[in-house]
């Protein structure tokens, strides 16, 4: 599976943004599927991930509440959105997928594909 992520940008505190993560490979529908954000300095962490049917979903504490992850599998996209952004959210975000489609993980090193990341922003 190869991941392609967008969406990211600069935005002011408070307000939106839609990540996307589009992946190729015929294995998308039964893969567990996450985001990671790293910010400048810091180790990778997990913000949110669902299962591969979508029924269960996980958010870190520091998002929960603001942040919706969900999946197309028509698309074979997964998307975050974010709301009520906050300084403290400026990363790169990552998706990851992992092989192991019943679990959630909130390690790295469990996901074995990973998109390049897309920056954002978000001004005080």
């Amino acid at each position: 599976v190869q991941l392609q992520a967008s969406g990211g940008g600069l935005v002011q505190a408070g307000g939106s943004l839609r990540l996307s993560c589009v992946a190729s490979g015929r294995t998308f529908s039964y893969r567990a599927l996450s985001w990671f954000r790293q910010a400048p300095g810091k180790e990778r962490e997990f913000v949110s991930g669902l299962n591969w049917s979508g029924g269960r979903t996980y958010y870190a504490d520091s998002v929960k509440g603001r942040f919706a992850i969900s999946r197309d599998d028509a698309s074979n996209t997964v998307y975050l959105q974010m709301s009520s952004l906050k300084p403290e959210d400026t990363a790169v975000y990552y998706c990851a997928s992992d092989d192991k489609p019943w679990r959630i993980s909130t390690t790295p090193g469990d996901y074995d594909a990973w998109g390049q990341g897309t920056l954002v922003t978000v001004s005080s």
